[in-house]
């Protein structure tokens, strides 16, 4: 793992992390870590510490989901508990139009506008949590409640 030279997209989720006051740098993977069981496995950590980040979109607007590697969203269930008509995945476009990113690389932060955001509460149960940097190839470490305050997201259980 190296630390530079970052990605331009990646660069944006550092600046938005160093503005948010996170200590957390971005390093950048021999290899791409676009899925939870790659990401964990390229850092050595449980597949529940990597903190997924999801695009779907809901009642006209996208929501960002980061969930824990080790859950699949219940769409229609988070539906039901944010009081919203819907739920869907989100197009390859919808995903790039509303964070800048590619997926298998949405950061939780360093996007063109801030995105409504659930965080999934089993990411609480680890003290060093890791998402993706902007790019499949590139991470980051923060804790559950960083996640929260960088996301200004609402805790939820998603599966």
């Amino acid at each position: 793992m190296t630390s530079s030279p970052l990605p331009a997209r990646s660069r944006l989720v550092q600046e938005a992390l160093i503005a948010a006051g996170l200590a957390g740098e971005i390093v950048v993977l021999p290899g791409a870590a676009s899925t939870a069981a790659l990401a964990a496995e390229a850092l050595g950590v449980e597949v529940g510490a990597i903190a997924n980040s999801l695009v779907f979109w809901s009642d006209g607007e996208p929501l960002l989901v980061m969930t824990s590697g080790a859950h699949r969203v219940d769409t229609k269930a988070l539906a039901e508990r944010l009081g919203r008509s819907r739920i869907e995945r989100a197009s390859v476009d919808q995903v790039r139009e509303a964070t800048g990113q590619a997926i298998g690389g949405v950061a939780p932060t360093g996007h063109p506008t801030a995105l409504t955001t659930v965080v999934d509460e089993a990411l609480a149960e680890y003290s060093e949590i890791w998402a993706a940097g902007g790019t499949p190839h590139t991470v980051f470490p923060l804790t559950f409640d960083e996640l929260v305050r960088v996301t200004g997201g609402v805790v939820s259980k998603v599966d």
